[in-house]
């Protein structure tokens, strides 16, 4: 695998306000643990769609391994130019650090039909190896249902969920 889409629930989802949260340090521990199974098998690209929550926080935890792993290249595919175009200061910063990234390109313009999202989870699936995905089965009320059932229409497309469960048993370890 050279090349792993990053996505997963945002803040809101999860009820986190507030970056000193104790649970975003159980989420980034998880991220880091995983990253570096991936490393280790040879990770060379994350691909990232600009979402604030669990993408910034791998975002931040990939950023710190690059010192250990320079070779790692980070990019971001927006499904919109105008992605963040409302959003507050404090957001518009962590976007600023996506828009920086070694590799930055937008799908469209601007939101003009729902065709285009079901054309944006295609292109993304279609232009990386595999996925990792923080996603509960279980609770299915987020947008993220859509790409994960545009990745199990492919065969041999790799996908890692994170869950409540895994984030539950690591915070009882710590």
């Amino acid at each position: 695998m050279k090349s792993l889409l990053v996505t997963g629930y945002s803040s809101f989802d999860l009820g986190i306000f507030r970056e000193d949260d104790p649970r975003v340090l159980v989420i980034k521990k998880a991220i880091e643990n995983r990253l570096l199974g991936y490393l280790a098998a040879g990770l060379e690209w994350l691909i990232f769609t600009g979402k604030l929550g669990f993408e910034f926080w791998t975002l931040e935890v990939a950023r710190e391994l690059q010192n250990q792993y320079p070779e790692l290249k980070l990019s971001t595919i927006f499904s919109f130019e105008d992605t963040g175009k409302n959003w507050n200061e404090a957001n518009q910063a962590k976007l600023a650090v996506f828009k920086s990234l070694d590799f930055v390109k937008y799908s469209f313009q601007s939101y003009e039909n729902p065709q285009q999202l079901r054309l944006y989870n295609q292109f993304l699936v279609e232009n990386s190896d595999a996925a990792f995905i923080f996603y509960d089965e279980e609770n299915k009320e987020t947008k993220l249902k859509w790409l994960l059932a545009e990745i199990k229409t492919r065969e041999n497309y790799e996908f890692d969920l994170l869950d409540f469960e895994s984030l539950q048993e690591l915070a009882d370890d710590e």
